[in-house]
């Protein structure tokens, strides 16, 4: 059948297509079934809507992604026919039943996520089959390298390669933005690539874009880190495992995240840019992804097998998450802090203590001898802020930048303590949900600034937190998010009077 392309502005996960209801008898498909398109070479296989409406009988609505995919211009005729399921549909239903999947199955499961050849339905049921059954290892490792295959891959001039990456669920995690200058500092290759913030206030591609681009090539990040030693990239523009980044568009939603998806996810990159040496810092607590030590040395021992498998050396830091690392949350305010520790601030300590922890295990692993000590030294000397600036100007940003010149959201309010005491505990999960509420991480100069933290005294009216915002209607909405959450507890040395008896009497 040939129908004329009609463009439809909008988006969905997959390749989508729409039919007018008498196309659709004339086709015997129906809606969420597929269709070959066909333009002169280019053949995609397209998700099926329905509608009465949208298109005339003749016409075939293309949406945005897949219309540019196929190349055809407005009004023309292209060729359609309909086509029948994957074959990946029966492994999902194999996972399903918790059966193990063979190394082609899993081979062909990913080439279809990266091909768009899976719906979103279809792709949330793969993912919450995996979450209720899980994989083995050496399904993991499958998985990991079928989506190594699918992406590009960078070969280094030079070798070995490092890199490191933190599971998440901290915030002000902006560790990266020491531990690669640090490390590239020291002579080793760090080609490091982040992710943007998916259900948190920044992500460490949302931070380093303040002040520099982060979206490059793959040969673009390979021409940068062979001049520079180390880079700050967005992971989703390197086109590194691009089966990933639809599974977590389903995963985010569902509110889950697949132990050995969470693995494959993370190692998958680290293959991809060739890297032989890996730190991997897993935070613990409550309000993190992962709960307890227990859990943690579990995690640990995973990735290192993993690791093993895909030929990386793999070492993890297991490292406190209760609450937020440093008192910045949000992009520009992490920017800031991270580039003021760069330029020579003591505080907050924890930023810095954690940073050369990592970047110490890395230089350890590169044969340099008492590493924790040598990155304190290359951050103290200020080789790490030469370093930092090299890295921004090869990205393509101002070399000169100071923590002081980046804007903050120029609305603020100070929460303030109800009553003195000690602050006994902060609320990861609500602590983000604020500073997201305030515009972060879209709004760059959006979040929170920690004035107190776990342990610290406190008087009553005394300024527990101040939240940021580019515009006064957010910023309301986060102080009225706040006054309900009340994401910090304050205790006083008593807890409780247990009986509570007294012989004073008024």
């Amino acid at each position: 059948m040939k129908l004329k392309a009609k463009y439809i502005d909008m988006d969905t996960g997959e390749y989508t297509a729409v039919l007018h209801d008498e196309d659709c008898m004339e086709l015997g498909v129906r809606e969420q079934d597929r269709i070959k398109i066909t333009h002169e070479r280019t053949t995609i296989t397209a998700i099926v809507q329905t509608t009465d409406s949208v298109v005339n009988p003749g016409e075939i609505g293309i949406l945005g992604r897949t219309f540019k995919t196929l190349g055809a211009e407005i009004g023309e005729e292209i060729e359609i026919v309909g086509t029948g399921k994957p074959d990946s549909i029966e492994y999902i239903r194999k996972k399903m039943d918790g059966l193990e999947l063979s190394t082609e199955e899993i081979k062909t499961l990913v080439s279809d996520i990266a091909s768009r050849n899976l719906s979103s339905i279809e792709l949330a049921a793969y993912v919450t089959a995996l979450h209720i059954n899980g994989m083995n290892l050496r399904e993991t490792a499958d998985l990991t390298l079928a989506m190594v295959e699918t992406g590009d891959k960078i070969e280094f001039d030079r070798s070995p390669v490092f890199d490191f990456h933190s599971v998440g669920g901290v915030p002000g995690n902006k560790v990266t933005l020491l531990v690669v200058p640090i490390v590239a500092a020291a002579g080793l290759l760090i080609p490091k690539t982040s992710s943007r913030a998916i259900s948190s206030a920044a992500g460490t591609a949302d931070i380093v874009e303040v002040f520099a681009p982060v979206e490059f090539t793959a040969s673009e990040l390979k021409r940068i880190a062979e001049k520079v030693g180390g880079t700050m990239a967005w992971g989703g523009s390197v086109n590194l495992a691009p089966a990933d980044d639809l599974i977590i568009r389903v995963e985010y939603p569902l509110g889950i995240d697949p132990h050995a998806q969470l693995l494959a996810s993370i190692m998958s990159k680290k293959k991809a840019v060739g890297a032989d040496y890996v730190v991997i810092d897993i935070p613990t607590g409550e309000g993190t992804k992962v709960r307890d030590i227990e859990e943690a040395k579990a995690y640990a021992r995973d990735f290192i097998d993993l690791g093993e498998r895909l030929g990386m050396k793999v070492e993890c830091a297991i490292t406190y998450g209760a609450q937020p690392v440093g008192r910045a949350i949000g992009p520009a305010l992490e920017a800031r802090e991270a580039i003021a520790i760069l330029e020579g601030s003591k505080l907050p300590g924890s930023v810095a203590e954690k940073s050369c922890e990592l970047a110490g295990m890395l230089l350890e692993m590169g044969g340099i001898m008492r590493g924790v000590d040598k990155a304190r030294e290359i951050l103290e000397s200020g080789k790490a802020l030469d370093k930092f600036r090299e890295i921004v100007e090869a990205q393509g940003g101002n070399p000169d930048i100071r923590s002081d010149d980046i804007p903050i959201g120029k609305f603020r309010f100070e929460v303030q303590a109800k009553k003195s005491g000690y602050v006994a505990g902060i609320k990861n999960k609500e602590i983000v949900r604020i500073a997201r509420t305030a515009g972060a991480p879209k709004d760059k100069g959006a979040g929170i600034i920690l004035n107190k933290k776990r342990g610290h005294k406190v008087d009553a009216g005394e300024t527990l937190y101040t939240i940021y915002a580019e515009n006064e209607a957010k910023l309301e909405r986060a102080v009225g998010l706040a006054r309900r959450l009340e994401p910090m507890s304050i205790e006083g040395m008593v807890i409780a009077r247990v009986p509570s008896f007294s012989r004073v009497s008024g």
